[in-house]
């Protein structure tokens, strides 16, 4: 008799991402919370638009799963429809932030408005997947999944330069470290899903999107379509 093919138990995702939201509160603690918390920074209105939503976002990934492992099914749809309305104040809370803090040499723009435009890319297809799939369970929990992954990285990053690379500023080798962890994320759900016939054409997509944002940014290629929108994006009266 063969062994059982035993899908991910997508239903405990709610309990990863308490630790998701463990880590961006300690990788943003620094630079942010701490700041906040005690009056100390200098920041603009976006930043605190853009930790609202995340935050709130964050929760919504922790609650659903919960619902989910509950059988509270009812709830769990009814909660979900509201990130039709959480989701596009997340996009703008990015684009605004992103908007205001565009401040790098001309020639640079295009790379410096592609770290969080690599963000948004991902996170829109990752919770795009969730949508179109939310009557199948098995993908509709990877997009979310994806959706959540996206998070991981910039509080991840922030954490390994400040646990090790404090004095530096931006150290390429602790972005290239946050870099590996994602990616080992990724393929250890590949690997741990490998034997499944529905919906693991999610996770080695993910994997490759991140493959080409990456690559984009580490061999500073430059794309000159995206130089010109990001230059125009700079100029627009947005913030």
């Amino acid at each position: 008799m063969k062994p059982t093919k035993r899908a991910l138990p997508f239903e405990n995702s709610g309990l990863y991402f308490i630790v998701l939201f463990a880590l961006a509160l300690i990788g943003f603690w620094p630079s942010y919370f701490s700041k906040f918390f005690d009056s100390t920074g200098d920041f603009s209105f976006y930043f605190h638009f853009h930790a609202i939503f995340a935050v709130l976002w964050i929760f919504m990934l922790i609650v659903q799963p919960i619902l989910i492992r509950k059988k509270k099914f009812a709830l769990h749809q009814k909660i979900g429809k509201l990130s039709y309305i959480l989701v596009p104040f997340v996009f703008i809370s990015i684009i605004l932030l992103a908007h205001s803090t565009l401040k790098g040499p001309k020639e640079n723009l295009g790379l410096e408005l592609w770290i969080p435009a690599k963000d948004l890319l991902i996170f829109a297809i990752g919770y795009g997947i969730a949508i179109k799939y939310r009557s199948q369970m098995a993908i509709h929990a990877r997009g979310m999944i994806v959706a959540g992954i996206v998070l991981i990285e910039p509080a991840l990053v922030r954490l390994i330069l400040f646990s090790f690379f404090p004095d530096e500023g931006f150290a390429p080798a602790g972005y290239l470290i946050t870099i590996g962890l994602v990616y080992l994320l990724l393929i250890g759900l590949i690997i741990a899903e490998r034997k499944q016939k529905t919906g693991r054409w999610v996770f080695p997509l993910a994997l490759a999107l991140y493959v080409f944002v990456h690559s984009v940014l580490v061999f500073q290629i430059r794309i000159p379509p995206w130089q010109a929108f990001a230059e125009w994006f700079a100029i627009l009266p947005l913030t």
